[in-house]
Parts: structure tokens; sequence; C-alpha cells
């Protein structure tokens, strides 16, 4: 079923007028006429069925029929990452991750990052596409570029891991993800944390973790991260 992304959505009302950006591409390029059937998600839980009333393509008119809320599931995924210098890897990044299913982005300025600013407006945009294609009910909260220093005390240490390449004792992230109702896994820039961003941590009682024995990059390791927190609640559920 042909989905589309609609903010605004309130229930209960009989009918929903696309975006101009939305209905162009329902009735040019999907060539959707009256009568079709479609899903429209509100990013809040929302699931409206629907059926396209009248095909404009400036302004697509849609017949709601149904509705129904999808509940958040019992845990939450956060992943605070250094954004890559090459921003396509975190846009990829970005869908990926809402594919798998995560519950919240947030971008850390480090001591070692590379990019210094990030505008959200294209990441926002590609998690919403990302959204509407996994079938996924929830839009994740993407945050802005944080300080390290400013992000790390705002933590619950109970349920926050910083994953890092430094020498130390280290605990399989899936040994410890399951902890809790909420995980949030800290993932550094190419050229790792600092000793005294970990230190930062540490002191705060965040407890370091290992991905694995691989050297991943950035954005492979922050995905990463959302699949072994998803694996490790499914194995303590069941």
């Amino acid at each position: 079923m042909l989905t589309f992304y609609a903010p605004d959505l309130t229930a209960p009302q009989p009918t929903y007028q696309l975006s101009e950006e939305e209905s162009k591409h329902a009735v040019r390029v999907l060539r959707l006429a009256p009568g079709d059937a479609v899903v429209l998600v509100d990013g809040r839980g929302g699931v409206f069925q629907a059926t396209v009333a009248d095909a404009n393509p400036k302004r697509c008119q849609l017949r709601l029929t149904g509705h129904e809320l999808v509940p958040r599931r019992a845990y939450f995924v956060h992943v605070a990452v250094a954004p890559t210098k090459n921003l396509d890897r975190m846009e990829w990044l970005v869908e990926k991750a809402v594919e798998v299913g995560v519950d919240r982005l947030t971008f850390l300025r480090c001591a070692r990052s590379e990019r210094r600013e990030l505008k959200l407006e294209r990441l926002e945009k590609i998690a919403v596409s990302a959204l509407k294609q996994s079938g996924q009910a929830w839009l994740p909260q993407l945050d802005e570029l944080t300080d390290f220093a400013a992000f790390v005390p705002t933590l619950t240490a109970e349920t926050t891991f910083i994953a890092h390449l430094e020498a130390g004792e280290r605990t399989a992230l899936a040994q410890v993800a399951a902890q809790g109702t909420s995980c949030c896994v800290l993932i550094g820039p190419e050229g790792d944390f600092t000793p005294q961003e970990i230190e930062a941590a540490r002191a705060r009682g965040i407890r370091p973790v290992t991905l694995g024995a691989s050297r991943l990059r950035t954005e492979t390791a922050a995905l990463a991260a959302v699949f072994t927190v998803h694996l490790a609640r499914e194995r303590s559920s069941s």
C-alpha cells in the first residue's frame, strides 16, 4: 500500500489534502486516480486509511476511511554520533537507522570531528522517506549538532554507553543493551573520541562498550548499535 506523510493530520476528520509536494508525487509520478486506496502516517503513531477523492496534482484530496494508533515499542533506542565530513554517509545512516528502528539520533560535535556544522533539512526529508518506505509509524527525533561536553551531562548514566577504540576494559554492547527501558549509545568521529572525552563520559558513570572485533566506520558503528540494541531486547524477552 502506498504511504504518504501527513504530519498535521488529526483524527477524526472526513477528508485530508496532501501537501503540494506529496500531491505532485501521488498524481504525476504514481498516477493515482479517484478511488485508489492509500495510507497516511503522521509520524506520531497515527496510521490512517484513505482513498483518493480528487486527483489534483497540486491539491490531492483524500477521503479518510479508518484510523489506528500504533503504540511505541516498550524500549527507546537513542544513538548519538559525530557526523562524518562526507554528508552522504550520514544520509545513508539516517535512512537505514529509521528502517531498522531508531527513536532518536543526536549529532555530536567532538574534538576530532571533521564536520563542524550540520543542516538537518535534508536529513529530515530522508527520515520521512525511510519512514514511509519501511512502514514505520513513529518518526525519530533528529537533534541539531551538539557539543559533546554539553550533551554528556544530560544523559542517564545507567542506560548510556560509549563505544570507543581505546585500550581498556569494554563490555560487549549486546550484553548490556537490554537493561532498562531506554538505551543511548555514543559513537565518535573517524578519529575516535579523545582520551579526555572518554574520561569525561566515564566520570559521569557512562560505561565503555565494544561493537565487536572489527574497526567500523562511524556510520556503520552507529547502525550496528541500533541493530544490536534490538537484538538484545528481543533475546531478553524471549
